[in-house]
């Protein structure tokens, strides 16, 4: 048991200077306690059972959907009330026994210590939370004909909620009576930990998804609804997000598909990665011409993403081989995000003075570059670069009083790596690849609207 709570929450073992146990998690995943406290009922972050509700809920209740994005920066996409309207209607005595509900890191807190309790940063992606008042919204539910008082308390990150109960210690190895502390979601907990503390601040967190955040005051909403906008760990701060689908996904579907030599040359432990980077950075920047289609830019309130593709090919192995092909993928990424980002510092009216580049793909030096290059940018890599365990520490050092806010500890530990600059006439090449990008990407979404292909990925209710 011991193993799967530091797993799966990111507690971290006791340190020689103190004792404590803060959780962080993936972000949306809910869980249902009835009155006792006990679990009965949990809903994975990627659950897409509620389409029906999703669809349902957007004829009977007309403008609700934006009525609630403006309150709490969420659409129905990821939300809790749709996944709760389907509780309801398929497990209406599950539903009927529900005292409190909770996100996922919650959960573990709660096993720990017998408090269930949410942080801003988590509890904001359910849709049923203020950003302006970084506290739950019962009248969400009322509104949708739904009980509203299933809510726990909202304390903020960093703050101890409990000790370690005798039987949770009995469980896990942790010591009986040590602290704990509420922790935060990965990508905030993550952004707060390379520094990413100010408004104005901007991250790209390049992982399984890339997600691009820019660190706004409590005012800011989306009237287009394209962007996401969460509680930032920071009090007093909320993210826009915008988030790149599959972009780490896709880097592995080219290694294992078509990288076997590079993984054989590798050899157990090695890094195919790096060779095909190795053979990528002879192409020329452009790539050809070649133009992904995977991660469109960020539609929230009208999220699908074209068939997977890769356009404008030929049968010259040198133009179109596996080095080129790899480095459109890696250009492709990176104008994604420069026009994700766009969009951000539009509705921000704010433009940061760097990117902070993290998670796998900043350890890319190539890829660093053209991140940089795209966007026009300097671009800063942080030592630590999987820094949600970071983050998870900090909540840990704040809780227990070696840390005064995530700022402080922020500016105590955070080293920087490599910073690029921007080259600007990449960039130029860079920009008009991205116009035929986007020309590109809107007829192969028409190709999905009109049944011919399959989305890569489409949100519940579409």
């Amino acid at each position: 048991m011991a193993g799967f709570y530091a797993a799966r929450s990111g507690i971290i073992p006791p340190l020689p200077w103190t004792n404590f146990a803060p959780p962080l998690s993936m972000r949306e995943a809910i869980v249902a306690y009835d009155r006792g406290g006990r679990e009965i009922w949990a809903c994975a972050n990627v659950d897409s059972r509620a389409v029906n509700e999703v669809r349902d809920l957007k004829r009977d209740y007309p403008g609700l959907e934006r009525d609630l994005y403006a309150e709490t920066g969420q659409t129905f996409a990821l939300g809790a009330l749709p996944r709760l309207l389907w509780l309801k209607r398929n497990l209406p005595d599950v539903y009927a026994r529900i005292d409190r509900i909770s996100m996922l890191s919650d959960w573990v807190l709660a096993r720990l210590s017998g408090v269930i309790a949410s942080d801003p940063s988590n509890a904001g992606t359910t849709g049923l939370y203020s950003l302006s008042k970084r506290n739950w919204l019962p009248e969400a539910m009322a509104k949708a004909g739904m009980r509203d008082d299933i809510f726990p308390e909202s304390v903020e990150p960093g703050t101890v909620i409990g000790h370690v109960t005798k039987e949770a210690a009995d469980e896990t190895g942790l010591a009986a009576g040590t602290p704990v502390v509420m922790g935060g979601g990965d990508c905030q907990s993550g952004a707060a930990a390379i520094g990413v503390v100010n408004e104005g601040d901007c991250a790209v967190l390049g992982g399984t998804f890339w997600q691009q955040v820019v660190n706004v005051g409590p005012s800011i909403s989306d009237p287009s609804m394209d962007l996401r906008i969460n509680p930032h760990v920071v009090t007093g701060l909320n993210q826009v997000e915008a988030i790149s689908f599959f972009v780490g996904i896709v880097m592995r579907w080219f290694r294992d598909s078509f990288g076997s030599e590079e993984m054989a040359a590798a050899g157990p432990g090695g890094d195919a990665y790096q060779l095909l980077e190795q053979k990528a950075a002879g192409v020329p920047v452009g790539a050809y011409g070649i133009i992904p289609v995977f991660s469109d830019v960020m539609h929230y309130g009208n999220w699908y993403h074209a068939a997977p593709s890769l356009l404008n090919l030929s049968i010259d192995p040198e133009k179109s081989g596996k080095a080129a092909i790899f480095r459109a993928l890696q250009e492709n990424a990176a104008i994604v995000a420069a026009r994700n980002l766009s969009a951000v510092f539009k509705l921000s009216g704010k433009m940061p003075d760097k990117i902070v580049f993290a998670a796998g793909a900043s350890k890319s030096i190539q890829w660093s570059q053209i991140l940089s290059s795209a966007t026009g940018l300097p671009v800063v890599t942080p030592i630590v670069k999987e820094a949600t365990a970071l983050g998870c520490a900090a909540s840990a050092a704040i809780g227990i009083g070696l840390r005064r806010d995530f700022v402080e500890a922020a500016d105590g530990w955070v080293r920087w790596d490599k910073r690029f600059e921007p080259n600007f006439k990449h960039k130029a090449i860079y920009d008009e690849a991205g116009e035929r990008w986007a020309r590109a990407y809107a007829l192969q979404r028409q190709l999905v609207d009109e049944g011919i292909t399959r989305a890569m990925w489409k949100a519940p209710g579409l």
